[in-house]
């Protein structure tokens, strides 16, 4: 029998800093040589204490990302952080993160948050969050954040179990992708009409992920 494994590599070393420079390509970046590594690739003066702008973007959310392409000292150990800002009546839209699970905390406001399970059944499991509840997304399940309050902004931060977690936002894949997916495809899977697609395709799609 054979069993495979689909997450990151254990690291078989104490770091693996990311060689941002080098052209080799692996899965994952090249190792800088040890002997180069300085405290800086483990360091980033990230400011994530500070209130982001949430007002970029329709969905009213800004995701200020720390990954390895950012922190190459990430690099092999399997993680990496975020802080979601919403505004009022702002959300983080249904979306996946095909390399990693996400435990999410309220650090301030209160949240709703959902995933759906896999198919057949899609499950929707859901809950009101406060400041200082905690929430987790497993890997690859579709999910999302809104914040509820009409008056007030939300903050929380999530550890994702990737040094590279990725990201698909549904309605940007479906209905922004360059090229576009065929209206016929697009109608016949949400069984709408072709031009209720056409005006969804025509939309702007926002990228709430900086």
């Amino acid at each position: 029998s054979w069993q495979t494994m689909a997450s990151d590599p254990s690291p078989l070393q104490d770091f693996c800093v990311a060689e941002n420079s080098s052209h080799v390509l692996v899965n994952g970046f090249v190792c800088k040589d040890p002997k180069d590594v300085k405290a800086e690739d483990f360091f980033l003066a990230a400011k994530l204490d500070m209130p982001r702008d949430t007002n970029t973007n329709k969905v009213g959310s800004n995701v200020t990302l720390i990954n390895v392409m950012r922190l190459p000292g990430l690099n092999t150990l399997g993680i990496s952080l975020a802080r979601i800002d919403y505004a009022p009546l702002g959300e983080n839209p249904p979306h996946a993160h095909p390399r990693a699970t996400e435990i999410l905390t309220v650090l301030e406001g209160t949240l709703y948050a959902g995933f759906v399970t896999s198919n057949p059944d899609n499950k929707f499991l859901s809950k009101v969050l406060n400041k200082g509840d905690v929430f987790v997304f497993p890997e690859g399940l579709i999910h999302f954040q809104f914040n509820p309050n009409p008056y007030k902004p939300a903050v929380a931060i999530a550890a994702l179990s990737s040094q590279n977690p990725g990201a698909i936002t549904i309605a940007n894949a479906v209905f922004g992708s360059k090229p576009a997916i065929s209206d016929d495809v697009l109608a016949k899977a949400f069984q709408v009409e072709k031009n209720t697609v056409d005006w969804l395709q025509a939309q702007f799609w926002a990228d709430n992920h900086n």
